[in-house]
């Protein structure tokens, strides 16, 4: 049985809402979404209680045509800044979010149900994302000197220009991370951003806006709109000069087709199917404790955390009993504080989604071996970490992603095998291999399609070696996020080559027959010489 975690008790106002999160501290973030005085408003809800949480403005399209045109403008002052300036605003911008992280822990749990501690580890990630980008962008966007055309006589180099206003669509899943994290790089580039957070989780990316302003971003550079992606996403779209998405692969599909069309980039981190692999000499205790980490972190709605487990036969009974175990002894709850272990879903709709798909399972004949059942009796989207043995092609699980608390487990016989059927789904984002051999392990590792493959851990070694690319293959979408790519995406280059002296065209006083063979011969010498 799941532990029970007793949650902190509510304030005063009957909420269940620690003190940061005010009625004033949460309309003083609502006020900086781009919307009418007169807009609509919408209600978001807590997931721990079901209570109201914020009133919000909804952006209407016009809204979104003045955010980017407002954009357009303080864009092209920001990206006059010197480097440097902007340098010296992100590094400020990362001494606050350490500085107020309890705010920002607060918001992230109000409205995304997860425990402080998936939450602190948004916290880390944007003060490593905005201290790496800080330091870095220099080598990644200063001029280049390149190899000419003709060496001495051609003077080559390469220049890195902003795109100018990007979109970025945000997810509510880890609304910091991914709110916050991809607006970095791009506005260090020298870009403006426009971006929609989702809805349920947009106070959490308001904060991280209100804290850049407070870092001294100008008025204008990065701005919010709130509202559904079928009313404001035209209009996002419409006015990007490059589009950063995280979402769904149905949606990611659309909105790569649309930017096909308007002939702008895109990058897009989309859904996964993750396998984790356990070869015969994995250290079964470690092995056991990665996979609770890599399966139910944030009630498992993390687009790299593991659906799959694949165990060789000799181990599995002995990783199967030490997994089982040390999920039920999982505390689940809502709490402000560290105590907890598992959180809430976020919304009904993934309680949906995760109770049809382990229904389907059951009655299709896998077993349960671990949790299995909503509980209600801890608040509305509470779902216990699941573990199930026996799930078949047949079952909805099987293929299609649950972003939820629930993994299946599988054995195998081979590598080869283990490989094969990580390897059988559209889907590529993230993989984890558990051994006693670190060459052996990155070997297999080396055979998994997917984006990023951990060894001896779930998925935060490849996250978090943010000097390295992350996104994924396949179904799980287009482009990367940190290191080169993360910042280099969101820039256009620019090759100027300045000739001097002689070109490729023949001087007067030579015939073009005699220059042709000259070419040759000097062509020739350049390859005998070694010249790159």
């Amino acid at each position: 049985m799941v532990t029970e975690h007793a949650p902190r008790p509510a304030t005063a106002r009957g909420t269940g809402l620690p003190p940061s999160l005010s009625p004033g501290r949460i309309e003083h973030l609502a006020q900086r979404i781009t919307a009418a005085p007169d807009a609509a408003r919408t209600t978001t809800t807590a997931p721990y209680t079901g209570l109201p949480l914020a009133d919000l403005p909804v952006s209407t399209p016009g809204d979104v045509e003045d955010a980017f045109a407002r954009a357009r403008i303080a864009q092209r002052s920001w990206a006059a800044l010197p480097l440097s300036r902007r340098k010296k605003i992100l590094l400020r911008f990362h001494d606050l979010v350490l500085a107020r992280q309890d705010e920002a822990l607060d918001l992230m749990q109000a409205e995304s149900g997860k425990t402080r501690r998936d939450a602190f580890l948004e916290v880390t990630d944007i003060a490593i994302t905005s201290r790496y980008y800080a330091r870095n962008a220099t080598r990644y966007l200063e001029p280049k000197r390149r190899r000419g055309a003709i060496p001495l006589l051609t003077h080559t180099t390469e220049l890195r220009h902003p795109k100018g206003v990007v979109t970025v669509i945000s997810p509510w899943n880890y609304p910091l991370s991914m709110a916050a994290g991809d607006a970095v790089p791009a506005l260090l580039a020298g870009n403006a951003v426009v971006q929609k957070p989702d809805t349920q989780t947009a106070l959490t990316a308001l904060w991280a806006l209100d804290m850049m302003h407070e870092a001294g971003l100008p008025d204008g550079v990065w701005q919010m709109v709130v509202g559904r992606g079928s009313s404001i996403g035209g209009a996002l779209m419409d006015n990007a000069d490059y589009m950063m998405f995280t979402g769904s692969t149905a949606s990611g599909r659309r909105i790569a087709r649309d930017a096909g069309q308007r002939l702008i980039g895109a990058s897009l981190e989309l859904g996964g199917k993750n396998a984790m692999i356990v070869l015969d000499d994995a250290d079964i205790d470690k092995a056991a404790d990665g996979a609770v980490a890599a399966c139910f972190p944030s009630a498992g709605q993390l687009c790299v955390s593991i659906e799959r487990l694949y165990v060789a036969e000799s181990v599995r009974e002995r990783f199967i009993a030490a997994f089982v175990a040390r999920t039920r002894r999982l505390e689940i709850g809502a709490a402000y504080d560290y105590g907890v272990d598992v959180g809430s879903l976020t919304n009904s709709s993934q309680l949906e989604t995760v109770t049809a798909h382990v229904d389907d399972a059951v009655a299709k004949g896998a077993t349960v071996l671990a949790g299995g059942r909503a509980r209600p009796d801890l608040g509305p989207l509470f779902y216990e970490p699941t573990i199930l043995e026996g799930v078949t092609p047949d079952m909805t699980l099987h293929d299609h992603e649950t972003f939820g608390p629930v993994v299946s487990v599988h054995s195998f016989r081979t590598v080869d095998e283990a490989v094969a059927r990580a390897n059988a789904t559209p889907y590529g984002l993230n993989a984890s291999v558990w051994t006693g051999d670190g060459a052996r392990g990155r070997a297999v590792a080396a055979r998994v399609h997917a984006g990023t493959v951990n060894v001896n851990e779930a998925f935060a070694a490849a996250w978090g070696s943010i000097d390295a690319p992350m996104g994924g293959m396949g179904d799980s979408g287009l482009g990367r996020r940190h290191g080169a790519d993360g910042i280099l995406k969101y820039t256009e280059p620019q090759t100027v080559a300045h000739q001097r002296v002689q070109g490729f065209t023949p001087p007067a006083r030579i015939s073009p027959e005699a220059w042709a063979a000259l070419l040759t011969g000097a062509l020739k010498a350049l390859k005998a010489a070694g010249v790159r």
